[in-house]
């Protein structure tokens, strides 16, 4: 499995393909990765030339730039797919996600094509969830969960409910966990006018074990780093268990409470996502 020489992403930011002005823009909004989307953003006669434009901004971009970002190429199953392979075969450093992911088939020829590439796994259909974990072992370097078309696919209306996704994002959480992959990201919230609604969406699926999120908008990303980002208190806690433990490794207390190994390592970890 490819490896990502960067801390795991919090935010993946779509720009249209389409839209190459953009493309620096996206970088500077401080998403950790933007998505250059060939595919649903784009129209059907301007593939050619979406792709075109990515290929073109690929070759003269930085190694720093091409680290954040992943190209969306068309699903294994569109006509547009080989081509946009090979728009980025000879591209380094290159990370694609590859929508509509329904088997560990997909994932293969995707890596045979791209044998150095990163390759996300987007799981957008009832297919896609039940073959997850052979897709997740195939060497995915992580997963993806497309809320609106696994929504669409099963007839769930998840505009004011969401808690049909809920089996579904659980097996993409736990699948994760068991083939050593960082937490799965998050679906897109389309209200882009409603940060209570995305810090809502983002709670719902840090619950299941979600570590990251789509975004489709630069004014969605610094709430969602905000809200991954410990709390004061939490922060103190963190210190405080370490603190208590480091004074009585395995026989501490600290408000009452026995500080046993889950929760230093859950203290430690808090640490953590403040450094990163």
């Amino acid at each position: 499995m490819h490896a990502d020489p960067l801390p795991p992403a919090r935010t993946y930011l779509f720009v249209p393909g389409t839209r190459p002005e953009r493309f620096a823009k996206a970088l500077a909004s401080g998403a950790d990765r933007v998505v250059l989307d060939l595919e649903d953003a784009v129209a059907l006669e301007d593939k050619a030339t979406a792709r075109n434009a990515v290929a073109a901004w690929l070759q003269q971009a930085t190694p720093a730039e091409r680290a954040r970002t992943v190209i969306r190429i068309n699903d294994a199953g569109s006509p547009w797919y080989a081509a946009d392979l090979a728009a980025v075969r000879d591209v380094p450093g290159a990370s694609v996600l590859l929508p509509k992911a329904e088997s560990a088939a997909q994932i293969a020829q995707t890596r045979a094509v791209l044998p150095d590439a990163a390759v996300l796994a987007l799981i957008e259909s009832a297919r896609g969830v039940a073959d997850v974990d052979r897709i997740a072992a195939a060497g995915v370097q992580r997963l993806v969960f497309g809320t609106l078309d696994f929504a669409l696919d099963l007839d769930i209306d998840i505009a004011t409910d969401a808690s049909g996704l809920a089996y579904a994002a659980s097996r993409i959480a736990i699948t994760s966990r068991l083939a050593g992959l960082a937490p799965p990201v998050a679906g897109v919230t389309p209200q882009l006018d409603d940060e209570a609604r995305l810090l809502a969406d983002l709670a719902d699926a840090r619950k299941l074990g979600f570590g990251a999120k789509l975004c489709i908008h630069p004014r969605q990303v610094q709430p969602i780093h905000a809200a991954l980002h410990p709390s004061v208190e939490a922060l103190e806690w963190a210190r405080r268990v370490l603190v208590a433990d480091k004074a009585s490794p395995g026989a501490a207390r600290l408000d009452g409470r026995m500080v046993d190994r889950p929760v230093v390592l859950q203290a430690q970890r808090t640490l953590d996502m403040a450094r990163s």
